[in-house]
Formats: structure tokens, C-alpha cells, sequence
């Protein structure tokens, strides 16, 4: 059973999504943090499938993701973006406040060449 908080983040991320759809040229960059890791892809909601993606379990193995593995994240999705032709993205946060982790992740995709 979802808790009321869980409900709380579900219907706002269904709110987000109803406003932000990414294409082939501009992908959605969506995030989705856990307790211990935090994961970032590209989608292209036109086909709905997946043009990159990075996770904290790949740079991090066996820590706990914190603030910095975010940025991390964040700059290791952006280099995959790049490599494959994408400079642009729409930022689509999962319904999750954009503070600590999710802003971190952000952060790092800008300071790694993404454009949003």
C-alpha cells in the first residue's frame, strides 16, 4: 500500500508528465531517486524508448548516493548525450522536490554540456 507522501509524489509526477514530453531531437532527462541510489535516462516519448542512461550503482559500487554521486550522475549522462549528437533536454524531476539530490543531478548535466 502507498503511503499518503508516495500518492502526494505520484500525482504531481503524473501533473509534470502531462506537461513535459520529450522528442528525438530534445529528450526528457527524468529522474528517479531511491533511498540509496538515484538514476537519470534520456527518453524519447515519441518511439518511448530509451537514448541514454546513468545510474549511481555504476560510479558509486556499494556506497549510498549522496550529493556528489548525483552531480556525478548528472555529468556522466550528460557525456553520454553528447557522444550520441544530444546538446538539449527537457528536465522532467519525477515529481520529486528540485532540492539536494535532484538539483545536484541537474546541475552536474549542465556543468557537463546539456542545455535546459
Amino acid at each position: 500500500m502507498a503511503t499518503q507522501k508516495e500518492l502526494r509524489r505520484l500525482r504531481i509526477r503524473r501533473n509534470i508528465r502531462s506537461k513535459v514530453v520529450g522528442s528525438p531531437e530534445k529528450p526528457r532527462l527524468s529522474v528517479f531517486r531511491s533511498n540509496t541510489t538515484i538514476y537519470a535516462q534520456l527518453i524519447d516519448d515519441a518511439t518511448g524508448k530509451t537514448l541514454a542512461s546513468a545510474s549511481s550503482t555504476e560510479l558509486a559500487k556499494g556506497k549510498s548516493a549522496n550529493i556528489t554521486t548525483a552531480k556525478e550522475v548528472g555529468k556522466k549522462v550528460a557525456e553520454i548525450a553528447l557522444s550520441s549528437g544530444i546538446s538539449a533536454v527537457v528536465f522532467d524531476r519525477g515529481g520529486y522536490l528540485y532540492h539536494g539530490k535532484v538539483k545536484a543531478l541537474a546541475e552536474g548535466a549542465r556543468e557537463g554540456g546539456l542545455k535546459f
